[in-house]
């Protein structure tokens, strides 16, 4: 499988990505906003796009649908509960489904719901597991829920699928938003030496040659995944007046969520 990142430089620091077969060609568009940029490389590396895949219905992922479909003439695959938010959507998924690209290319279907909750992410398993996770998971950092989604399912997403995922899995999320995030996590646990490092490291990064993290590090710089950090739930207590004397990990991730909305 060979994984194109496109970082459009916009306003909302997307990021869209070709899924390519090397034995065929054929490529599959994840979220194309910038279409011509999606075009170009697919042109430049003598691929053909013969699928679309919208991991939600948000514009700022399915805005470049049209474009890129009447330059290709590529099906469209989306959640299944999006067909009345996703417009001319040739294939609905669902949780277990198998997108195939070629020959050589098999991508599980998680259903993810939390930032929207009709949301996929598409795992490839191997000897090189990667998760292309759309707004669900950031790198070190987690979407939001105002856009029609619920925090509690995202932390069901979180907890039960997400983290259970090999340490080894690459991600690659629909935004460049590590630094700030990996500002949330310092600000929330100050001792956190990785995300620290990190965050130094990154201050100069070129989002065009961004550093794809693997969910091993993410659990180590992701405050969302930190349930159980003392430094964490001492500080949700001092910024949350009503915050559980022994929180469970869901009561950690919610304060978390909320406290990242206004951060």
């Amino acid at each position: 499988m060979i994984v194109e990142k496109i970082y459009t430089d916009n306003a909302y620091r997307n990021f869209n990505y070709l899924i390519a077969c090397d034995e065929t060609g054929e490529a599959l568009a994840i979220d194309p906003l910038e279409s011509q940029m999606c075009l170009d490389a697919a042109k430049d590396k003598g691929w053909e796009i013969t699928q679309v895949l919208n991991t939600h219905h948000h514009r700022d992922h399915t805005g470049g649908n049209d474009a890129v479909i009447k330059a290709t003439g590529a099906r469209l695959l989306a959640h299944a509960g999006a067909k009345e938010q996703i417009a001319d959507m040739d294939v609905g998924l669902g949780a277990g489904d198998v997108v195939k690209v070629g020959r050589s290319v098999e991508l599980e279907v998680l259903d993810t719901p939390g930032h929207t909750m009709s949301h996929v992410c598409l795992l490839a398993h191997g000897e090189s597991p990667a998760l292309i996770c759309g707004d669900t998971l950031f790198n070190a950092g987690a979407g939001h829920c105002r856009g029609g989604g619920h925090p509690e399912h995202l932390y069901h997403t979180f907890a039960e699928q997400l983290a259970k995922l090999p340490d080894e899995t690459l991600i690659y999320p629909g935004h460049d938003y590590i630094s700030n995030n990996l500002g949330f996590t310092l600000d929330r646990e100050p001792d956190n030496a990785t995300a620290l490092a990190l965050a130094e490291q990154l201050k100069d990064q070129d989002p065009h040659d961004a550093m794809v993290t693997t969910l091993g590090l993410e659990k180590q710089i992701n405050t969302f995944f930190r349930l159980q950090s003392p430094t964490v739930i001492a500080r949700l207590r001092e910024a949350i007046p009503d915050f559980p004397d022994d929180p469970a990990p869901k009561d950690v991730f919610l304060g978390l969520r909320t406290l990242r909305n206004d951060w």
